[in-house]
């Protein structure tokens, strides 16, 4: 078994899988997902599982360049006031919320 497998395994949490998840999809993609199970040894839920994980990572995270990391530091101690857009779409906001 590869360490990638492994690796998976023993992050996971022992729960126990109740419920169940069916996918209709294109003939290439279920040739895609087939193969990768035949390469990562993993079965198709924990393919699924880790694509998920990655797809919320990568919309929780953000990865900066060097120049845009030193404006957003720069930034962060000495913001800019809110645009007049900006502060209608908050004005805007609190009245929908307090509602």
């Amino acid at each position: 078994m590869s360490s990638m497998v492994n690796a998976a395994k023993s992050k996971q949490k022992r729960e126990l899988k109740s419920q169940r998840l069916e996918l209709r999809v294109a003939p290439s993609a279920k040739a895609l997902i087939l193969r990768a199970m035949a390469v990562s040894g993993l079965p198709a839920a924990d393919l699924a599982l880790q694509g998920a994980k990655q797809v919320l990572d990568d919309h929780e995270r953000m990865v900066l360049r060097e120049a845009d990391r030193e404006v957003f530091l720069a930034t962060v101690p000495n913001p800019p006031n809110p645009s007049p857009r900006l502060s209608e779409a908050f004005r805007l906001h609190a009245d929908r919320v307090s509602r």
